[in-house]
């Protein structure tokens, strides 16, 4: 059989990780955490499969053998807890996109010293080289295993897996119900760091138990743990909402309500000029700006399928005894104006855009600044068109979407989400609908990946996903295609023939959220929004209050020049005024003492670092300018805000 790439004689019965043993050289094999037949990952103490006739090692490394091992120290770490605790009770452990957790039910939270006294006896456990062995038992003997073990939240597991036999896995004296597969040894897990404790429920459902989770991360060297750990302290200098309240632009008030943002005059700004922007190159692709209502009737949401499929993430009220739902898309209104009349073939397509306000039912416990809310605003449209026009209208939707995330300096990658368990619609619609899809980014040459099972209940749905400067990935834009709601609202256009004929819809957004946005362009700038974005592009400081009259004269000159500024004459040091200024995130700082105001000029200092030294208000205004429009030169676009 073929092993790593070369062909060995394999006995039957033997273990998977003697056979890569003797595969690779030492050095390779010191890095292999599992082995994988197939798309079947295998302990390496398991006897290779009768069938198996390909066998690749998965190194640490590797997405698979990180996942292994996160999972594997999530194990240890629960390990430790029963040590310490005895009476805490287990739950689940996944590993997570940025490491793992395990949730507990324990009878008092646990503290920062108890992580720590967690972590040193998992250093212990790694010290003693154990063994993660594997059984099969029958549900039955599982059942009595975990009941004997007073473990209540394994019985339910066991319960409704509903199979005859179960998977369990042991390390030193901790037994985990487990589908594996997981390192050999503890001794393998030696980058690891605990990093916090955070509440949770029972199955995500907020009427069952309350638990503890325990959050931490894993790597396969501590090289890796220690440059995510520089990584978590410079995202916490970055936090939005330290910059928010930092910068004045954003608050959230209890008095309000969770997850509703309260934008302050600077905040409001920064919205309005990226909803200007959004406008006016919306306006040169040929959209058209259309608005509906923020409630709707509920028997239109039963019509579209979010009564059925969305219902739980909806907010419903009553008028007149007339059932509505406040909405939390845009698409219903879009469809309706489409309606609002007959089509020819020749008005197609229709591109509708809307900075739509809507609300979903966010549970409190994710809820996270401007990140995760309640209430927001989409940049959201809906090309309606013609079968024929579909694959050109994804493209223009994904170039545009290339243009946008280029003006902000961000690199992205693509995913294609299939048919949800969840859907609507046919078969041969989705099938047409993803194909569509993958067809346009295969013409473009853009390459992406599969995510099943993630599309939206209506249709399949490219994803951009961008990375910021922590190498962070967030999820912004999306084009989803969808033949199954024009069916339903009974959208139609008259064709050549002069026949009735069913248009296509494509939903999608650009930025996505404008409020999540907005929180991701913070952390990903660190505060030093984009010169054309920040809402005061220069402060005038004075060193005395004899220079205020001219600071009044400079000010006036940079509004007419469209430059927002502001002056800065309190009767404070200019040190303290530049720091203040610094801390503003203030692109450019115009210092005006005697010597200026007797040249008519400003010293001009950036935030960047650079000096440019005395300059007149001509020079200073221009030098300006040319930073507004730099990145809009950049990616071949042009852009005032007014």
């Amino acid at each position: 059989m073929q092993v790593a790439g070369k062909e060995l004689e394999v006995q039957q019965g033997a273990l998977c990780g003697e056979v890569l043993k003797e595969a690779l050289s030492k050095k390779q094999f010191k890095n292999v955490v599992v082995a994988k037949c197939g798309e079947t990952l295998l302990d390496l103490t398991t006897t290779v499969p009768a069938d198996c006739t390909d066998l690749e090692p998965v190194m640490a490394d590797s997405e698979e053998g990180l996942e292994v091992i996160r999972h594997s120290t999530a194990h240890l770490m629960a390990e430790a807890v029963k040590k310490l605790y005895p009476t805490a009770k287990v739950t689940i452990g996944p590993s997570i996109a940025s490491g793992f957790y395990y949730d507990f039910d324990y009878e008092r939270p646990f503290t920062p010293e108890d992580l720590e006294a967690i972590e040193a006896e998992m250093l212990r456990r790694v010290g003693a080289n154990e063994e993660f062995t594997r059984e099969e038992l029958s549900s039955t003997d599982a059942l009595k295993k975990f009941g004997d073990m007073g473990e209540d939240y394994k019985i339910e597991l066991i319960n409704d897996l509903g199979e005859d036999t179960v998977s369990v896995y042991t390390n030193g004296e901790f037994a985990d119900l487990c589908r594996g597969p997981h390192v050999a040894r503890t001794g393998m897990l030696k980058a690891f760091k605990l990093l916090s404790v955070a509440g949770a429920y029972w199955r995500g459902d907020e009427n069952r138990q309350q638990l503890q989770r325990i959050y931490g991360t894993a790597f396969p060297d501590p090289k890796s743990l220690k440059k995510h750990l520089a990584q978590l302290e410079e995202a916490k200098k970055r936090d939005h909402r330290k910059l928010g309240t930092q910068l004045d632009l954003f608050s959230v008030n209890p008095e309000v309500g969770a997850g509703m943002t309260i934008w302050h005059p600077k905040g409001a700004l920064i919205r309005a000029i990226l909803e200007d922007f959004e406008r006016k190159e919306h306006l040169k692709r040929g959209y058209q700006f259309v608005q509906g209502p923020l409630i709707l009737k509920r028997e239109l949401w039963e019509k579209s399928g979010h009564y059925d499929n969305y219902r739980e993430n909806m907010y419903f009220t009553e008028i007149d005894e007339q059932s509505y739902g406040i909405k939390p898309m845009n698409c219903l209104s879009h469809m309706l104006v489409f309606k609002s009349r007959l089509r020819s073939y020749r008005d197609l397509p229709q591109r509708y855009f809307e900075h739509g306000v809507v609300h979903r039912h966010e549970k409190s416990g994710v809820l996270h600044g401007l990140l995760r809310v309640r209430t927001f605003t989409q940049d959201d449209a809906h090309l309606i068109c013609r079968p024929d026009q579909l694959r050109d209208e994804i493209i223009g939707v994904a170039k545009f979407v290339g243009d946008v995330m280029g003006l902000f300096g961000f690199e992205y990658e693509a995913e294609v989400s299939t048919k949800p368990e969840k859907a609507i619609g046919s078969d041969e619609d989705w099938d047409k609908a993803t194909e569509a899809l993958e067809g346009a980014l295969n013409e473009m040459g853009m390459e992406y990946t599969i995510n099943e099972g993630d599309g939206a209940f209506y249709g399949p749905k490219i994803d951009i996903i961008i990375k910021d400067a922590l190498e962070r990935r967030w999820q912004c834009a999306t084009i989803q295609c969808d033949f199954t709601l024009p069916e339903r609202f009974d959208l139609s256009y008259v064709g050549e023939d002069g026949e009735r004929h069913r248009p296509v819809m494509l939903h999608r957004v650009i930025l996505g959220s404008i409020e999540r946005f907005i929180g991701v362009l913070l952390e990903h700038t660190g505060g030093a929004l984009p010169a054309w974005l920040s809402p005061v592009q220069a402060k005038i400081l004075t060193v005395t209050d004899s220079q205020n009259e001219f600071a009044q004269k400079v000010l006036q000159f940079l509004r007419e020049k469209g430059i927002r500024a502001e002056v800065d004459d309190r009767n404070e040091k200019l040190g303290y005024k530049v720091r203040e200024a610094q801390l503003e995130k203030i692109p450019y700082m115009l210092v005006i003492g005697d010597k200026e105001v007797a040249a008519e000029s400003v010293n001009v200092r950036a935030r960047d670092g650079e000096d440019p030294g005395l300059k007149s208000l001509e020079e200073a205004a221009e030098l300006i300018s040319t930073a507004i429009d730099e990145p809009f030169k950049r990616g071949g676009m042009s852009y005032s805000f007014s």
